[in-house]
């Protein structure tokens, strides 16, 4: 077994873990530190009863990692108490994203989870109001050049990053979950009408259902899998958490097919249970059948994913890096057409190297 079978297998059941070697905790602490997941590990283990039964050298990562992660969680949640006070005056939906979610409705796939941005999706009609609400209280926009606005404002889903100019924490305002020139739109309205409440605060959150979707999206869709297995670990937590109700599974079939998301919940599917042994039920494998892409695409997207999941941060070859650039093209192809993705790409190309060639 290698290292990542070893992490894969400790996500799911962390008694896997007590009787490793010295020498396998030290790359398995090495790969969980990489993708983000070595505090979620301390949860699991912790959560288990196992945490006592490991060698103090290794708990001393842990509980490190986890202290981290715990002040991190504060720092989120102190952020969002920020951002509710500054659009207080502002009577609009506004709907918390991802980690920003899963934290205040305190999850249990969150315990141990690192995450300090926060997300926030708002009617496009008043986005405008919450930009300006947000600058009046200390944000300021960390994308500067008049190209990066541009884009933002006119190609993507959401403003210019916003980084609070004391505290220098992010707030990414979305006004829907996909770029709008891209080739799935979901309908915001539709992720807004169906958004619950957070008791207690001015905040709401998407529906079960659309927290799956937009999860799966934000993976494989409008991502690159930048940190493959923590996304993993956050859809297949979300399953697991509101897949105990047989509802969950009919309604998700419905909704992917409503918001035109099959694709992507295929994907996250897939390899969630591929990587996770995720518990999905037997009609939606059934149904995901209806949603696979051509086999010569999927053993390619196959192919791709599995070295860039599986690979740990000691390996660097020509490969991976083929791998992790074919993700990052897909994501923008998927993302904008080809008469903007084309001077897109050969701009950041080019920006990219100016400062080499400068020296």
């Amino acid at each position: 077994m290698d290292t990542f079978q070893r992490l894969s297998a400790g996500l799911v059941n962390p008694h896997a873990l007590t009787d490793l070697t010295l020498p396998n905790w030290d790359r398995l602490i090495r790969h969980a530190r990489s993708t983000g997941l070595l505090p979620r590990l301390h949860a699991l283990l912790s959560d288990s009863g196992s945490l006592d039964r490991l060698p103090d050298k290794v708990k001393n990562h842990l509980i490190g990692a986890r202290a981290i992660a715990d002040h991190e969680r504060r720092t989120l949640l102190w952020e969002v108490n920020r951002i509710g006070r500054a659009l207080d005056r502002l009577d609009i939906p506004c709907i918390l994203l991802k980690g920003a979610a899963y934290t205040v409705l305190a999850l249990p796939f969150a315990k141990g989870r690192i995450s300090t941005d926060v997300d926030i999706l708002v009617p496009k009609s008043e986005i405008l109001a919450v930009e300006k609400s947000l600058l009046d209280h200390g944000w300021e926009h960390t994308k500067i050049d008049d190209y990066d606005q541009y884009f933002y404002r006119h190609w993507s889903h959401e403003l210019p990053p916003l980084q609070h100019r004391e505290r220098g924490t992010v707030v990414d305002v979305h006004h829907t979950i996909l770029p709008p020139m891209g080739r799935l739109r979901p309908d915001p309205e539709k992720l807004i009408a169906a958004s619950l409440p957070i008791v207690g605060t001015k905040f709401r959150v998407l529906a079960p259902v659309d927290m799956v979707l937009h999860s799966a999206a934000h993976g494989f869709q409008d991502g690159d899998l930048k940190r493959p297995l923590r996304d993993l670990v956050d859809i297949d937590g979300l399953l697991r958490h509101f897949g105990h109700s047989e509802k969950l599974w009919h309604d998700l079939a419905v909704r992917a097919e409503e918001l035109d998301l099959t694709r992507p919940l295929f994907y996250a599917l897939r390899y969630t249970e591929r990587y996770l042994k995720a518990p999905i039920a037997t009609e939606l494998v059934s149904q995901m059948v209806c949603w696979q892409p051509p086999w010569p695409a999927l053993m390619v997207v196959d192919y791709v994913v599995d070295q860039v999941v599986t690979a740990g941060p000691w390996r660097h070859d020509i490969i991976l890096e083929l791998a992790q650039q074919s993700l990052y093209i897909r994501s923008h192809w998927l993302r904008m057409p080809p008469y903007l993705l084309v001077p897109h790409l050969l701009r950041k190309l080019l920006v990219k190297r100016k400062p080499a060639d400068s020296n």
